[in-house]
């Protein structure tokens, strides 16, 4: 694994990562909720912004953008159908396209669902995956712009990649996700112990990204709704993955 990562806070709970290949100096900020944490974490690496790859456009992932690039004159890289409404665009990335950071290579998820259009990024080689705010810790994100079905067959493509991908998310939800899946498997030894390292990670002050694919696939409701006990404890049994996925995401909704 030849890159390297800066996670930090951004705004109220929102997650920044810096994305860095040390071959070629290149660095790259998945998202730009806010200029100034992120640069701070450039003064603390003293690494430099050459590239922002956006995941999706709500403002909360897009609202550094334009000084950000002001500053460092940083490609900027964003969903192709979501790019009319992302500041500065350079380039777009379209579902199965190639990314590259320096030597750090990449490819390119359509996951809609939250939007129409977001873009997840998966590194193969590094195992890492940053799923913007389709995916998160223990939880996915709310169905705004797309379906239901979009947004499960969304969690379907991500559950695919290997369990040892670490996956990097757009928030830091965690916590309030476990309890929540707690409602729907009570009994979840994964769950269980989830939440036990989320308690000690966030008294430290610690964050609770990245997690690893293997375990959200054990403990993650919305990556589960396939699976006869889910949706028998959701009073769905027999029913299409799809419409058991959306009467959890509709049963989160409400929490």
């Amino acid at each position: 694994m030849s890159a390297q990562i800066r996670l930090f806070m951004c705004l109220k709970d929102n997650f920044g990562a810096l994305l860095h290949d040390p071959a070629s100096g290149r660095t790259a900020a998945i998202d730009a909720p806010e200029a100034a944490p992120v640069e701070a974490a450039l003064a603390a690496t003293g690494w430099t912004l050459t590239d922002i790859l956006v995941t999706h456009h709500h403002r909360d992932h897009t609202g550094g953008i334009e000084e950000l690039k002001d500053r460092h004159r940083c490609r900027v890289v964003a969903p192709d159908g979501e790019a009319d409404a992302i500041p500065g665009v350079d380039e777009t990335m379209r579902d199965g396209g190639n990314i590259r950071i320096g030597a750090i290579e990449g490819r390119v998820i359509a996951t809609p669902g939250h939007t129409a259009a977001p873009a997840t990024l998966y590194f193969p080689a590094e195992k890492l995956v940053f799923a913007g705010d389709t995916l998160f810790s223990i939880g996915c994100g709310r169905v705004i712009e797309g379906t239901m079905d979009e947004m499960w067959q969304s969690m379907l493509k991500l559950r695919a990649l290997a369990d040892d991908t670490m996956m990097y998310c757009g928030h830091e939800y965690t916590l309030a996700n476990i309890r929540f899946a707690k409602t729907i498997e009570p009994d979840n030894a994964v769950l269980a112990a989830r939440e036990r390292a989320v308690t000690q990670l966030l008294a430290a002050g610690n964050p609770t990204a990245p997690s690893l694919m293997g375990d959200e696939k054990k403990a993650n409701p919305f990556l589960r709704a396939d699976l006869p006990d889910v949706a028998k404890a959701v009073g769905m049994a027999g029913a299409p993955a799809a419409e058991v996925f959306a009467e959890i995401r509709t049963r989160k909704n409400k929490f």
